[in-house]
């Protein structure tokens, strides 16, 4: 009888550490959204500092966000060093950097954030670039990233 009750209990146990201690990570909504849907001065900010990173290719100079322009983590990892050394790379690559043009808005419904999507004009055309800035319901910008650009969003 003991050996059934320790055997019982050992079996609980056993089955109480390998339940798994992960929580299922949620899905962000996101919707595509007309660009004149969003408020103007949304747009109008994403395209400023998007555009102002992209410029630092031409001119070499970068004014720093501010506090109430970006968060700290993008204020921490747009630096001037870090931007040269990406310039470095594109207009070896792409040539001058000319303009961005608005392609797509998508509105993470979970975090209240806008995601916009610019093709990034260069002088050399053979590839087109995209440039993602994403606004956070702070209106601060919480991401920049520029990548190949893609018809679907990912």
């Amino acid at each position: 009888m003991k050996k059934t009750i320790v055997l019982l209990i050992l079996t609980v146990f056993v089955l109480n550490a390998c339940k798994s201690k992960s929580k299922v990570a949620e899905i962000p909504k996101i919707e595509i959204v007309e660009p004149t849907s969003v408020d103007k001065a949304k747009k109008d900010k994403a395209y400023a500092l998007g555009k102002r990173v992209l410029m630092t290719c031409n001119t070499s100079k970068f004014k720093p966000f501010s506090k109430s322009e970006a968060t700290e983590s993008v204020i921490q990892n747009t630096t001037l060093e870090r931007l040269t050394s990406t310039c470095r790379k594109y207009r070896i690559k792409y040539g001058d950097f000319k303009d961005i043009k608005l392609a797509q808005v998508i509105h993470n419904v979970n975090e209240d954030s806008y995601v916009f999507r610019y093709k990034a004009e260069y002088q050399r055309t053979f590839v087109t670039k995209e440039l993602r800035v994403t606004i956070n319901n702070e209106n601060k910008v919480s991401a920049i990233k520029s990548t190949d650009w893609t018809d679907e969003y990912k």
